[in-house]
């Protein structure tokens, strides 16, 4: 089976409700909101796939209200799906996704 990619742009709304108190003075968006994203499309991006659990995440640069995402997914042999989000270059997320068999 050869390997898919595709990928999606996102920009973070600056009112976006998670942002409330996290934090005052310096917004930033929480992990779990780009998770929730990340499922969200890749689900999208793999429409014969239910996503069955989170292999592993890593958060790497923080992200601020306003900022422009680009959500890439790549499927492989193995059908699990790797993601990456970045922004600008800069990249603030990455993990995998497991499927249901």
């Amino acid at each position: 089976m050869p390997e898919t990619s595709t990928a999606f742009s996102w920009e973070v709304p600056a009112d976006h409700p998670a942002f409330a108190g996290h934090f005052p003075d310096k917004p930033i968006l929480p992990g779990v909101v780009l998770l929730d994203r990340a499922l969200l499309l890749a689900e999208a991006a793999f429409p014969d796939k239910t996503i069955r659990q989170i292999g592993n995440a890593k958060f790497l640069s923080p992200v601020a209200p306003g900022e422009h995402l680009r959500f890439s997914f790549r499927a492989g042999v193995r059908g699990s799906i790797a993601f990456e989000i970045d922004c600008a270059g800069r990249v603030v997320a990455s993990g995998s996704l497991i499927p249901a068999s």
